[in-house]
C-alpha cells in the first residue's frame, strides 16, 4: 500500500474511515473522481485466507435490478431482485460479506440511482458490509443516503481534477432486445437496463430468460456462455425461432443442454420448484415444497408418476437404495422408508429401523445411501456410516454438514458438504482424505455423485450459485450456473448433471 500522503486527494480521510471498526459502514465520497479506482488497485495490508477485499462496482448505466446482481455476485449470494439481495444477506451463513469493501463509483450515473441509492440504504442497515458510494451532494439519491449513519470523505475537487472528462460514462450502445445474437453480445449492463425499460415487449420470451438467469449472465465471460444460460431457462412458450439460434450461439460452451422444465411449460410440464433430487436407474425423483416426490424420465424429464410416501411437509434428501426402496430426510430431520418393488432384506430393514430410531433422538442434516449403509450428517460437522458391519463416523467440517453423497464403485466412497464451503472425500472404516475435494468460500447445498462410463462423477452446488462437475478419474471439472439459487444436483448414470431450482429444472453435459 503506499503511503497515506496526498497521493490521492481525500485518501487519508478514507484510509482513515477503512481501518477504524467503530465508523459507520457506508462512505459517502463527494468528488476526486478517481479515489475509489486508486483505491481498489492498492489492495489490503493483511493477508491470508479471511483477509479483506474491496470490490469495485461501476454503477453507470446500472438499474437496481443490475446492481443488486452485480453486489450479490461480489459478496457470494444469489438474488433474483434487489429486494431478494437484502433478504438473501439478513439470512446467509457466507462470511463473505462482512470480508468485503464494496466500492461503488458514479451514482448519479446510474439508469435509476434513486432505486439503487435506496438499495444501497438498505443494506446500510442491515450492518453486514462495507460501503464506498461516490455520490454527489445535492442530488435525490445523495439525501436519500446522507440520511443513514455516514461518514462523508470530501476530496479537493480542483485537486483531483484530473479524468474528470467522461465522468457521465458513455451512454450504452441501443441494442436489438429481440435479437439472440445480439443481446449474447452486448454489455449485459446495458441489455438488463433495456429490459427493464421496456416491460411492455416479451422479446419473444428472452426477456423472461434474462430475468431468470441474469446474475449469471452478467457474470458470464463469453456470448456462447450467455447463450447457454438463455436456452437453459426459456420457456417453451418461446418464439419458436429462438432456441435453435441461441443452441448455435452456445456451440462455444463447454456445457450442451439436453433439456430444461421451466415454470409455465407444458409439454412435458415443469415438475415444480426442487428441493431434493435423486437418479437412480433412468428416472429422476424430484421432491417438492409440499413434499410430493414425482417420477420423471430421465432422458426428458417424462411425468412417470408418483412416490407413495409418509412424509408430509419438506423433503431435505432422497435416498434411493439398490432395491427400489427409497430412504427420505425430512425439514426436522428425521428419516422415513418409501417401500420398494420387492421387500427388504431382513438385515437392511433392521438397519434402517436402527437409524430411523437413531434421527429421532438425534436429527440429521443430510441423507445419503452406500453398499448396504446409511450416510448421515449432523449440524456438529461430523458424518455418520450406519452399516452392518457396525458404525464408522469421522468429524469432517467446521459447522453443519449440509449434503453428502455416495458412489458404489469398486472401492465406495462417500463425498460430504458443509457450511465451511468445502467438500471432502471419506471411505467408511478409513481415514478420510486429509485435504478437500474442493474449497469454495461459500457454503455446500447439495452433493450428488454417480459412476458413470467417465469413472466416478461428483457434482457439487454452492449458496453462490455456482456448480461443479468433477470427473474424479480424469481430474476433470466442469463449471456450470444457470444464474438463480441452486437447491439441489444429481448425476444421471451416463453422468449429466440435473440442476433443481425454484423456477426451473435442467439437464446439461460436458461437451
Amino acid at each position: 500500500m503506499p503511503s497515506v500522503r496526498a497521493d490521492r486527494p481525500g485518501a487519508a480521510g478514507l484510509l482513515g474511515w477503512l481501518t477504524d471498526p467503530e465508523a459507520p459502514r457506508l462512505c459517502l465520497v463527494t468528488g476526486g473522481p478517481g479515489l475509489l479506482d486508486w483505491l481498489a488497485r492498492h489492495g489490503p495490508r493483511d493477508a491470508g485466507r479471511r483477509r479483506t477485499v474491496r470490490a469495485l462496482v461501476p454503477l453507470t448505466g446500472r438499474s437496481a435490478l443490475g446492481a443488486a446482481w452485480a453486489v450479490a455476485d461480489h459478496l457470494g449470494v444469489v438474488a433474483a431482485s434487489p429486494a431478494d439481495l437484502v433478504r438473501a444477506l439478513a439470512t446467509s451463513e457466507n462470511g463473505r460479506a462482512a470480508r468485503t469493501v464494496l466500492l461503488l463509483t458514479a451514482l448519479h450515473t446510474a439508469a435509476e440511482p434513486e432505486a439503487v441509492a435506496a438499495l444501497l440504504a438498505e443494506l446500510a442497515r442491515l450492518g453486514r458490509v462495507r460501503m464506498v458510494v461516490e455520490a454527489r451532494p445535492g442530488t435525490p439519491e445523495y439525501e436519500l443516503l446522507a440520511r443513514e449513519r455516514v461518514t462523508v470523505v470530501a476530496p479537493d475537487d480542483a485537486e483531483g481534477a484530473e479524468g474528470d472528462e467522461g465522468d457521465e460514462g458513455a451512454a450504452p450502445a441501443a441494442v436489438d432486445l429481440s435479437d439472440p445474437a445480439a443481446v449474447c453480445a452486448a454489455d449485459p449492463v446495458a441489455v438488463t437496463t433495456g429490459y427493464i425499460r421496456d416491460p411492455w415487449d416479451e422479446h419473444g420470451g428472452l426477456r423472461a430468460a434474462w430475468f431468470r438467469a441474469g446474475q449469471a449472465l452478467c457474470a458470464a465471460p463469453r456470448p456462447a456462455d450467455r447463450a447457454l444460460g438463455l436456452l437453459a431457462l426459456l420457456g417453451d412458450g418461446a418464439d419458436p425461432r429462438l432456441r435453435p439460434a441461441l443452441a448455435a450461439l452456445a456451440a462455444g460452451s463447454p456445457w450442451r443442454l439436453r433439456w430444461s422444465r421451466v415454470t409455465g411449460d407444458l409439454t412435458p410440464p415443469w415438475p415444480g420448484p426442487v428441493t431434493a433430487l435423486a437418479a437412480p436407474d433412468g428416472m429422476l425423483l424430484t421432491a417438492d415444497l409440499g413434499g410430493t416426490v414425482r417420477l420423471l424420465a430421465a432422458a426428458d424429464a417424462r411425468p412417470l408418476g408418483q412416490l407413495d410416501h409418509p412424509v408430509t411437509g419438506r423433503i431435505t434428501a432422497l435416498a434411493p437404495a439398490p432395491d427400489g426402496t427409497v430412504l427420505l430426510l425430512d425439514e426436522r430431520g428425521r428419516l422415513h422408508t418409501a417401500p420398494g418393488r420387492e421387500p427388504r432384506a431382513p438385515y437392511l430393514h433392521r438397519l434402517t429401523e436402527a437409524v430411523t430410531a437413531t434421527l429421532t433422538r438425534h436429527p440429521g442434516t443430510a441423507l445419503a445411501t452406500i453398499a448396504g449403509s446409511v450416510v448421515v450428517g449432523d449440524r456438529l460437522g461430523s458424518v455418520h456410516a450406519f452399516g452392518l458391519t457396525g458404525l464408522h463416523q469421522a468429524s469432517l467440517h467446521s459447522g453443519r454438514v449440509t449434503a453428502v453423497a455416495a458412489v458404489d464403485s469398486e472401492t465406495p466412497f462417500v463425498c460430504s458438504g458443509g457450511s465451511d464451503g468445502t467438500v471432502r472425500r471419506w471411505t467408511p472404516g478409513q481415514d478420510p482424505d486429509p485435504e478437500p475435494l474442493r474449497r469454495r468460500s461459500s457454503p455446500v447445498v447439495s452433493l450428488a455423485a454417480a459412476q458413470t462410463p467417465h469413472g466416478p462423477v461428483v457434482a457439487a452446488a454452492w449458496g453462490d450459485g455456482v456448480v461443479e462437475l468433477h470427473r474424479l478419474e480424469r481430474r476433470e471439472r466442469g463449471v456450470f450456473r444457470a444464474g438463480p439459487a441452486v437447491r439441489a444436483v444429481a448425476v444421471t448414470g451416463d453422468g449429466a448433471l440435473v440442476v433443481g431450482l425454484d423456477e426451473a429444472l435442467v439437464c446439461v453435459t460436458l461437451r
